[in-house]
């Protein structure tokens, strides 16, 4: 019985990647789901049990200088992606409303499976955003937002490209990448040292930005419910993007209530810390620093305390 269910499960998968993108499965990592979920299981498990317990007896490493050239090439590499983004298709042909997915050779569609591809490969990249606070022992910052980003959002990612790089179910993509520019710009700058701390005003703005992101990336794929007709190839992809928006738009907006309004993460000695404090009944005790808090709203996450 087991058996006859397991060559059943074999058989739909096999039947399932026959139907992939075929252009895909010449990139790295593409022709089984298995390697990227055996990174991301590790990545999970070092996270959350090997590395605090390599970590333990160890003083935190000084990553300062590693984590200037990390975010400020991801900077430049998000760049490159929103603009390839742009030229292979929201700039170059996209109504932005029921944009299918160009299954043909031509340089523009597989210009648009290449950056898929690059997107994909950044979102692995990004996996050392939490090594750098294992090996720094920042372990109370690895929040349940950060690790459920960082783990599930390339899993889904992986499908998406193995069966529809493109079409109107990447335009959450380029605003991602988009978002990411002024993210890991803001966090280049924080990771530069305290010379840099005054030109990081705009430190709350960051999370009313992801929100923009997420109210965009769901008005978007919203259009879909209310078309006569889109020949889209995918739906359950405008399905889980819809899903995937909203939920983190309720995660960002409990971000912001409890880190501004409540002012558990504004900068101490500040006005605004000040009135929240007070607005919530409790008197700060300030001990003359000004302290600034570098938080990555994107992950939940937060640098360079």
């Amino acid at each position: 019985m087991l058996a006859e269910v397991g060559a059943h499960v074999a058989q739909v998968y096999e039947d399932l990647l026959k139907r992939s993108d075929p252009r895909i499965t010449e990139y790295p990592f593409m022709t089984s789901p298995l390697p990227m979920t055996a990174i991301l299981l590790f990545y999970v498990y070092f996270i959350l049990s090997l590395g605090p317990k390599l970590m333990a007896g160890r003083k935190p490493f000084d990553l300062k200088k590693i984590m200037v050239v990390y975010n400020f090439s991801l900077v430049f590499f998000s760049i490159f992606i929103v603009y390839e983004f742009l030229m292979s298709g929201w700039a170059t042909g996209y109504t932005y409303r029921c944009d299918p997915i160009d299954t043909s050779n031509s340089p523009r569609a597989l210009r648009m499976v290449r950056v898929a591809w690059l997107f994909l490969f950044s979102k692995f990249i990004e996996l050392l955003d939490t090594v750098f606070f294992v090996l720094r022992k920042k372990n109370s910052q690895i929040t349940f937002l950060h690790i459920f980003h960082h783990s599930v959002m390339p899993w889904t990612w992986w499908w998406g490209i193995k069966f529809g790089p493109g079409g109107m179910g990447s335009f959450h993509a380029m605003i991602n990448s988009v978002v990411h520019v002024i993210m890991y710009f803001y966090y280049g700058l924080s990771a530069a040292g305290p010379a840099f701390q005054k030109y990081l005003w705009w430190k709350k703005y960051m999370t009313a930005i992801q929100l923009v992101q997420f109210i965009l990336v769901s008005l978007h794929v919203t259009q879909y419910y209310f078309m006569s007709h889109c020949d889209y190839q995918f739906p359950l992809f405008i399905h889980l993007v819809w899903m995937y928006g909203t939920f983190f738009f309720i995660l960002f907006s409990n971000f912001w209530y409890q880190a501004y309004t409540k002012g558990k993460r504004l900068p101490k000695n500040t006005p605004e810390k000040r009135k929240a404090a007070a607005k919530n009944g409790k008197l700060g005790v300030e001990n003359g620093r000004h302290v600034v808090e570098n938080g990555e709203v994107m992950n939940g996450k937060m640098k360079m305390k």
